[in-house]
Parts: C-alpha cells; structure tokens; sequence
C-alpha cells in the first residue's frame, strides 16, 4: 500500500492488471494528473500492492504522508474490492481540509487496479467537529467539488484506459488464433496440392528418370528435406547406384553411383527405416549413422513384383531432424505413387493393371478422392472412402451438384457442410490429366468435423456461466446487439429483462455459500424452461440475471413475465427445508427505447432498482420518469454518504407512542424510535426512499446503530426523569442481525447509554425465515440473555409465522397495519387479529396492533385480547421534542 508492499485484498484479478499497462507509463500519467488537479495520486494493483509511488507535490508528499491513517484506506480498499456496486469510497480524516477517496477500475466485477486520491481542501471554513486543526501550508489545494469532479475524472479515465486495453489483449489474442487457423490451413493446402502434383505423375509420359526426380524435387521441397534419392543395389557388383537424386539447393543428377551410402543400410530397409539422432538405434545402425556423417534419414523399399527393387531415400546431414507422423505418412504414400507409376511402366500394355494400381493407393491415402469429366461431368472415379460416405449421392446422381456449388475457377480450397451426414470437410480440387489424356476435375475431401466439434466446444466455453450453464454476459451482449439490429430492420419489438435475486446475500450468510450456488442454479434451469426464452437467458454475475424477449416471442411478453413470477412465488428446498427467495425485475422495450447494447442494459438495470425500491418482489418497466428517478438516487447515494460520514446529523429519531389499552385511561406506556432523514441538499425524504437505498448500499448496519445508540440514550433520560416504566422500540433489520459481532454491538450500546435492558424491545420481521433457524434461535437467544426484549414485527405478512413463534420464545408479537386497514369489513381479518390475540394469551406475550387509524377500528379492536395500540389514531411518528412535550409533561 502507500507505506509497505502488504497485499490486503486476494483477488484473481492481479495477475490481469500485469498484462496491461507498464508501471512507467501509469508513473507518468499519473505526475501529469497529479500536476493538473492538485492532488496526491497512488495506483495500487488488485491485491493493494503499491504500483506507483504517491505522486504530487514532492516537497509535500512526505508532509501528506503523516497525515493518512493507512488502516483507514484497508478498509476502503476492501469495501470496493468487495463490493459489486460500489466502485469507490470517499472518507473524511481527522484534519477537516483533508480528504482521501479509493477509486477500484474492476473487470467483469473484479477489481484491476486501484487509485488512492488525496486532497488539501481550500473551501472548509468549520473545524469545530474535528479533532484536529486544517493544514495548513500546502500549495496543492483545491474546493471539494474540484476534489469530488477529479475523483469522477480518475474512475472515468482508469475505466476507460483499461476497457481499451482488454480491447486490445482481445484482438492479439483472436490475431493468434486466427494465424494459427490460417498457417494449419496453409500446411493442409500445401499437402494437398504436394499430393495432387505427384497424382499427376500417374500420367507422365516422360522418362522414369525425370518423373523420378519431378517426386523428388516435390517431396524435398514441401518437407524441406537436404537430400533424396531413389536407389538400388545392382545384383551383379553390389554397387548401390543413384537412379535420380535432389537436394534443397535445386541441384538434380540422373544415374550415378554413391560410394559414400551404406550397402547395408539400403538392404535392411526390406521395411519402411526411418532414424533420428535422438531415436532409439542399435549398435549397427549407430555406427553407421555416425560413419556416413548422417543425422537422419529415412529409407522406403519400392516394391515391384512382390520383391524391393530400389528405395527411397531421404536424409539429413547438417541439421537434427525428428520425423514426424504426418511426414513419414505423406512419403509413404508418395513412394506408393512411385511404386504404382513403375509398376504401369513394367506393365504399360494394362490399363487395367495401372488403374487398380491407382485406385489402390488413393484408397489409402486418408481422404474422400473424387474424379469427373469436365464437359460431361461424369465420374470417373471415387476410391472407396468416397463410395462409402457419399453412397446415396453417387446413387441417385446428386454428387456432382452437391461438390459443384462449391468449386470456383480450376483449383482452390473450400469448406462445405453436409447436412444428411452432419458432417464438415475442407474440399481441394484441381484440374489433371486423366490415364485417356482427357483433363479431368480432381476433388480430395478431407473430414474436419471432430475439429469443428472442437472450435465449438471452445466458443461454448468461452460464452458460458460455469456455475449455471446459462450464458454469460460477453454472450449476452454479442446476442442483443444481434437481435436489436434484427427487430429495427424487420420493424418489431423485443423487450429486455433485469432480474436480482431480493436478500440473496441472507441466503449465501445464512446456509452458505454452497446453498447459495444450489439456489442459483436451480433458478436458472428454471427460468431456462420458461417458452419463449429457452436460449436467451444470461447470468450476468452474482444474483443478477438478465432475459432478452426475442421479438417473435414479444406478443406473449406478459405471460413470460407471469410465468417468472410464478417461479419466484414457490418456495426452494434447501438443507432439508423450504425458503422463499423472491426477485425484482426491471424491463426496457426496444427498439423504442435505444437500439444500444450497454444503454438497453443500464435502462433495464435503473427500471429493476425501481421495483426493488417500491418494495422488492416485484416488476418495474422502464420510462423516462424512472430514468430521472434514476439520477436523483445517484444524487441521494452522495448525500447519504456524506451524512453518514458526517456524524448522522442531518438524521434525526422520531417516536411514535405506543398506547396500552388494557390499563385504565389507555395511557402511553413507551414509543418505537424510526429513523427520519432531513437532507441539506435535498430536503425530507421519505423513509420508504431512503432505507431501501441504505440497505443496498451496505450503509443500513452504521445507521441502524446511530439509532440503536440514540433510542437508548432517549429512553433512559425518561426513565430517570420520572417515567421508569417507559419503554422504547427499535427496529433491527436481517442485515444488522447477521453481523457477526450483534451481539456484542448490543451490549455495549446497554452499557454505554445506561437503560435498563428490560425497557428496550428489538422489533424483527418475518423475513429472518429465509436465514438459518438455529443460528437465529443463537443470536436472538444470546439478545435475550441481556435482559432485552424480543418483538416479532409485521407478523402475518411472513412464510411460516407460527413456526417462528415456537422456535423463538418472543416477548411481543405486532399485528402488520395490512390486517387493521379493513377491519371494520374484512371478516377474516378481525378473525385473524382475534386469532392471533387468543394465541398470544396462551403463550405468555403481549400482542400490539399497528395501524388502527379510526375510532371504529379502536372500537373493535378493544373487544379482542389486545394489549398495545400503534396508530395515526393517537399519533404520528414525531420529533423527541414534541413527543415529551405531548406525553411526558412531568419530566424533571
């Protein structure tokens, strides 16, 4: 980090940001933004490494450097490392003018690099709620908007610069396959057309000798061979004699004698020889290599009459040389050419006898060999691979046809796909001379299927979630750019889908991880089953899935939509239980709304947080009133960071009475405390906006505890001032129970505010039923060791209510307001509250009514086993002021 090398944050990242951009360069463009905005800049890699020196001012820098508290940059560094939605973190320090930020640039939602930015404020008049005094001497000094506008330009600039560079790595590497692709494929036609031009020889009319060399000359060039020749061993001297000889300088000789080519060697190779330096030889064969200076060689007998005649043979004398497989195969059937080319010289007056000599060895030679008339286009020959896989062709007449699409001027090189055999060749084709000396039309057909099978089994791969077997975002955004393009040139419509998972995070926490993993690939196989989208479903990271509505399913759009709903309105079994997990789903139609993959997809995502802010488990569509909303949440996730930071003063608790109506003149016994924000810059704002947006934001746990702290420190002011019978309220979300050290926060908040733990009730919901029961059962059980009281909030609007009640001994259970709103029409509602209250008798706790708003509701209500009332009926939440001044007047 900025003091040592200490690497804090393990992410699989790091080894990425190495491939892309060289620590001098980022050196020097990180002095020039250091020098043009006045501020301290470090670039650390993903694991919190220090990549670049802190850059500024340099008779400043050891000056700033004091002044910042490295623990508090780790915990930076590792929220936005952690985080999938936040991607920097802005905090003040103990010296009023002086601010630090960490910028995260991630890749696929993992962090590349990161960017410390510190700045000298010029603009901070008040210190008073600081510590420390401004500092003071700097000449790099610059406003906060120019400090938050420098953090926007780093975010944009890092992202934008490392977007250009995964571009770049990705088009080298696409660059590579491609030159491999194209040089296997240059060997392949190259082979081909080796092989052709010997075939060709098969009508040579010239001297053995030249059409001997011809070979010759083809096989060293195409293989790069320093020297082959075609000898024997003359039966009368035992001279071996050269009949024709090459060498890779384009030096030809016809019959000659070789003292320097071993006798012995040429009459052991009554089968195939072939030897390296680096083979494995015998004694022999060692020595002789190394007496005639040879580092390979490889020797074929030519058989003529059932008995080795001559050889050929090909050897290296400069250079090692291990023959491969394909090598040894292509001379092998080369020397088969040559072979069946003497064998029609020894027997020129048959035809018949050179023909089945040819078709011999092209049905030996490893492809589909194909040979027409050109004017009257009828086959000549097919060797037996071509009989035996085009059988039905050849039959019924189509080959010709079939082959002829394809084929373009007199020879070349193409692929075809044969749709009755489900197979992939690669055709070569050339223009010979036939054996009657017409020119003829030769196809060689080579199967390439098993490697297409592999090319896409690669693609796939690459296109693929590993965990879901979905596809995944690259595939996502090659596939929308194709079917919006599709749907604006045809005129129709499609529509895009956003989905995230609602409290996710409570499963992952609450069963772990492996639950969490079952969970999301139990959802995408069924989503996946939904008709209309089975091959448009995509995960794109995490909880988040996104659905493309192609635009000939976009008639039935609302019945998919129903149909995904349906599947969230289930519960999932998961370690031997039943849990609910529902989603919130956004949808932008295009091309009515933008035609752009990334704009589509950010439209879909604003319209998703619509719906999950309006309270979960539900549908938002996109409109451009929701695009505005979009951008006021931007302007109220500042806001809420920067009260947060700022000592929570600009929120405030409010107290809503809760009455007893079992005592006589119902009187107030003690109020729920609920957080209420008063923003500077943005005025009021409704706790229905502001707590959704902290939750997602991981900023509910600091607030939750400001008003733990503040309630309790309220209550026992009351309690000593002549009201100790007073009891207070307080709301603890899921997200506050699953902080491993609750506990312990609520000790300490009892011990350090004084109140007596039995006048404090800690409200939960229902929704603790999708985290694990026993653990639960711990942690409010260890609560309730404290001497706090327990209350289960909004019951009747969860999954298994009763069930909670058995498990976890409550000492309140509240009514949800949903029951009481028609209660003076709803049967089943007064016999639900009646229920409820008859229930709560029979187990010892007290039950409290939320919501009664009329004096008809409080009527009907009295007449049931209530205890406790909450309602506009006796008041509205209120300030702490106004509160003990309407129901405390006694205070001393």
């Amino acid at each position: 980090m900025i003091l040592d090398d200490t690497s804090i944050v393990g992410q699989d990242t790091g080894s990425i940001f190495k491939g892309f951009v060289e620590a001098p360069r980022l050196t020097g463009w990180a002095c020039h933004f250091a020098g043009v905005s006045h501020v301290f800049i470090q670039c650390l890699d993903a694991h919190g490494n220090s990549v670049t020196d802190l850059i500024g001012d340099k008779e400043e820098i050891a000056r700033i450097r004091e002044f910042i508290d490295q623990d508090q940059v780790e915990d930076m560094l590792l929220r936005v490392s952690d985080s999938s939605l936040e991607d920097r973190a802005i905090e003040s320090t103990p010296f009023p003018n002086l601010k630090i930020a960490v910028v995260s640039t991630k890749i696929e939602n993992k962090p590349v690099v990161n960017w410390l930015v510190c700045g000298v404020l010029s603009d901070v008049e008040d210190d008073s709620e600081y510590p420390n005094h401004a500092l003071e001497g700097f000449r790099s000094t610059l406003t906060t908007q120019q400090f938050y506008n420098t953090i926007d330009a780093v975010s944009e600039l890092s992202t934008a610069l490392f977007q250009y560079r995964l571009a770049v790595v990705a088009a080298e590497a696409e660059s590579r396959r491609s030159r491999s692709s194209e040089e296997a494929m240059g060997v392949n036609l190259r082979r081909a057309e080796a092989l052709t031009e010997i075939v060709s020889l098969l009508e040579n009319e010239d001297s053995i000798e030249k059409i001997m060399l011809r070979l010759l000359e083809t096989i060293s060039k195409f293989l790069n061979i320093e020297r082959d020749m075609v000898a024997r061993v003359k039966k009368d001297s035992g001279q071996v004699e050269v009949l024709a000889a090459y060498d890779i300088n384009g030096r030809a000789t016809e019959i000659y004698h070789e003292p320097d080519l071993d006798r012995e060697l040429l009459l052991r190779a009554a089968k195939p020889l072939v030897l390296s330096n680096n083979a494995v030889m015998n004694t022999t064969e060692k020595d002789t290599m190394e007496r005639l200076g040879i580092k390979a060689v490889m020797i074929m007998p030519i058989i003529i009459n059932n008995s080795p005649e001559m050889y050929a043979c090909f050897y290296e004398r400069n250079y090692e040389r291990t023959w491969s497989i394909e090598e040894i195969k292509f001379i092998n059937d080369s020397v088969k050419i040559l072979q069946s080319i003497l064998t029609r010289r020894v027997q020129r007056n048959s035809i018949a006898s050179s023909y089945e000599s040819i078709e011999t060895i092209l049905d030996n030679v490893g492809s589909a060999v194909y040979v027409r008339e050109l004017s009257s286009r009828k086959m000549l020959f097919a060797n037996s691979i071509m009989r035996k896989t085009f059988a039905k062709e050849i039959e019924d007449g189509s080959i010709d046809a079939l082959l002829s699409v394809k084929i373009e001027g007199e020879s070349g090189v193409c692929e075809f796909y044969q749709k009755s055999l489900d197979r992939t060749y690669d055709m070569y084709y050339t223009q010979i001379t036939w054996v009657d000396g017409s020119p003829v039309s030769l196809c060689a057909l080579y199967d390439i299927s098993e490697k297409k099978v592999y090319q896409r089994r690669i693609e796939q791969q690459a296109y693929t979630d590993f965990l879901t077997g979905l596809y995944n975002r690259m595939c996502c955004e090659r596939d929308l750019a194709r079917i919006v393009d599709e749907a604006e040139h045809s005129g129709s419509n499609g529509a895009l889908l956003y989905l995230d998972l609602d409290d996710f995070k409570h499963i992952n926490d609450g069963l772990g991880h492996q639950y969490g993993d079952v969970l999301l690939k139990a959802i995408s196989h069924s989503i996946q089953r939904v008709e209309g989208i089975t091959s448009t479903c995509y995960r794109m990271g995490g909880d988040e899935f996104v659905i493309i509505i192609p635009p000939e399913s976009f008639d039935r759009r609302n019945h998919i939509v129903a149909e995904i709903k349906d599947i969230f309105a289930k519960p999932w079994f998961l370690k031997d239980a039943d849990y609910y997990c529902t989603m919130s789903m956004g949808m932008v139609e295009f091309p009515e709304n933008g035609t752009g993959v990334h704009d589509l997809i950010k439209k879909a995502d604003i319209a998703m947080y619509e719906a999950k802010k309006s309270g979960k488990n539900r549908m938002a569509i996109y409109s451009d009133n929701i695009d505005s909303a979009s951008h006021q949440r931007l302007d109220m996730e500042k806001n809420m960071r920067d009260a947060t930071t700022a000592g929570f003063r600009e929120f405030e608790v409010y107290y809503q009475p809760i009455v007893d109506i079992k005592k006589p003149g119902s009187p107030c016994t003690g109020a729920e405390a609920l957080i209420r924000w008063n923003s500077q810059e943005m005025g009021f704002i409704s706790p229905g906006e502001f707590i959704p947006l902290a939750e997602y934001l991981g900023l509910i746990n600091p607030i939750g505890n400001y008003v733990l702290m503040d309630a309790c420190n309220t209550c026992r002011r009351w309690n000593e001032s002549g009201y100790p019978g007073y009891r207070v309220n307080v709301n603890l979300s899921v997200v506050q129970l699953l902080q491993t050290d609750i506990v312990e926060i609520v000790e300490n908040t009892l011990k350090e505010s004084g109140i007596n733990p039995h006048n404090l009730t800690l409200e939960v919901t229902e929704s603790l039923a999708i985290n694990d029961m026993e653990r639960m059962k711990k942690i409010l059980g260890d609560i309730k060791a404290l001497g706090v009281r327990i209350a289960l909030d909004d019951f009747g609007t969860g999954y298994s209510s009763l069930n909670h009640i058995r498990e976890i001994p409550f000492d309140v259970i509240k009514v949800d307001q949903s029951f009481i709103k028609d209660l003076e029409t709803d049967s089943y509602a007064g016999s639900f509250v009646k229920m409820v209250g008859e229930l709560a008798e029979a187990i010892g706790v007290n039950l409290c009514v939320e919501g009664v708003e009329t004096k008809e509701q409080l009527d009907i209500i009295k007449e049931m086993p209530v205890d406790l009332i909450q309602g506009y009926y006796f008041d509205k939440p209120m300030t702490q002021t106004a509160f003990e001044k309407k129901y405390l007047p006694n205070m001393h």
